[in-house]
């Protein structure tokens, strides 16, 4: 592992170069990969590892749009696409990379099919830290690990092919054969990451679930809506107010922060959004540290978790689910969007 100092804290962390792919490939030669699930994570973590020379194969139910997806992604059936309880039985490192929800009600089929040696791996620690919940307790003689890649499967495929990787972070939970540390390196290699940065099942779901409800995604859209309102309220113009509130951001501000980082942009901004901005960055943490507190307890405590479960176990889950996400899609902000998006000079 190389040590890496960030911000005046030193981590563990490895690299490609000090873990290349053809080590990887070495490590894995006798495995067969099962991909469980071919959803969210699944085609980008199967599709990379094919490409890096893993033997994997990929379960699913059929028929499916996903097993059509598998098939039409190069995955042939009966030879590297197979029912689900087929490719539990073959594989010996098996990727249990449906949802949460699913895994669950998947688990008693999964569990009779952990013979002694196997490995079980996950892409995000919330089936096995909230065991007490989730009924997710493995046998004691197979590994449990974890590789996280922190971002969406389309990331981590459109990374790869671009020749870049995605961070990831990983895991081990149980060292049943001695031989977990290099498996979950190795996969963390395989499917196509940046670097890897070690954590446990537990950190791991506290802070992506953190993540999911704060800066990725709950709090941007609270914080997109609010000041797109704000702005229409007091006469600002659809596309005046999603310019400025998300277009910039998105467009021109976030590509150079992720390249130069937050310091750089303030460094290089106009001497007025300097002064603003250092004048107000205080009030804006102060006004949402207290909710990340309550956001980070809730998820300790399991309620994020439990209410996952609830919610997403009722047989009219995806009924609902779609009623709040159309909120969003109909909202006057997104709809000025998709207007503006089609204004971009690629698209004319």
């Amino acid at each position: 592992m190389a040590k890496i100092n960030f911000g005046g804290v030193e981590e563990n962390v490895v690299t490609r170069e000090e873990f290349p792919l053809s080590k990887a490939q070495e490590v894995l030669k006798d495995e067969t990969i099962a991909v469980i699930g071919y959803g969210v994570q699944g085609p980008g973590q199967a599709l990379n590892q094919k490409d890096n020379g893993i033997n994997v194969i990929v379960g699913q139910r059929k028929p499916s749009k996903s097993w059509d997806k598998a098939v039409a992604d190069g995955f042939v059936p009966g030879e590297t696409l197979f029912e689900i309880e087929e490719a539990l039985e073959r594989g010996t490192i098996i990727c249990y990379l449906l949802s949460d929800a699913a895994q669950i009600a998947l688990w008693p089929t999964v569990k009779k099919h952990l013979t002694p040696g196997k490995a079980l791996y996950f892409s995000h620690g919330f089936g096995i830290t909230y065991k007490d919940r989730t009924g997710i307790v493995p046998p004691a003689d197979v590994d449990v690990i974890l590789v996280a890649p922190k971002g969406s499967g389309t990331s981590l495929r459109r990374m790869f092919l671009e020749g870049r990787g995605l961070n990831s972070s990983y895991a081990i939970f149980q060292d049943a054969t001695g031989k977990a540390e290099e498996k979950v390196i190795s996969l963390g290699i395989a499917v196509g990451s940046g670097y890897l940065f070690p954590t446990t099942f537990q950190k791991e779901v506290y802070s992506d679930l953190t993540g999911e409800r704060g800066t990725l995604m709950g709090a941007i859209q609270g914080i997109f809506a609010a000041q797109y309102e704000v702005l229409r309220s007091n006469g600002h113009s659809p596309s005046e107010a999603f310019n400025e509130t998300v277009e910039e951001l998105t467009q021109s501000l976030m590509p150079l922060v992720a390249e130069n980082g937050m310091d750089w942009m303030y460094a290089n901004c106009s001497t007025t959004a300097q002064r603003g901005a250092l004048d107000w960055k205080d009030k804006f943490k102060d006004a949402v540290k207290p909710v990340f507190e309550d956001l980070y307890k809730s998820v300790a405590t399991g309620e994020e978790a439990q209410r996952s479960i609830d919610s997403n176990s009722q047989s009219d889950y995806r009924e609902k689910l779609e009623e709040e996400l159309k909120e969003i899609h109909e909202s006057e902000m997104w709809q000025a969007g998709r207007e503006v998006r089609k204004l971009r000079p690629e698209n004319g």
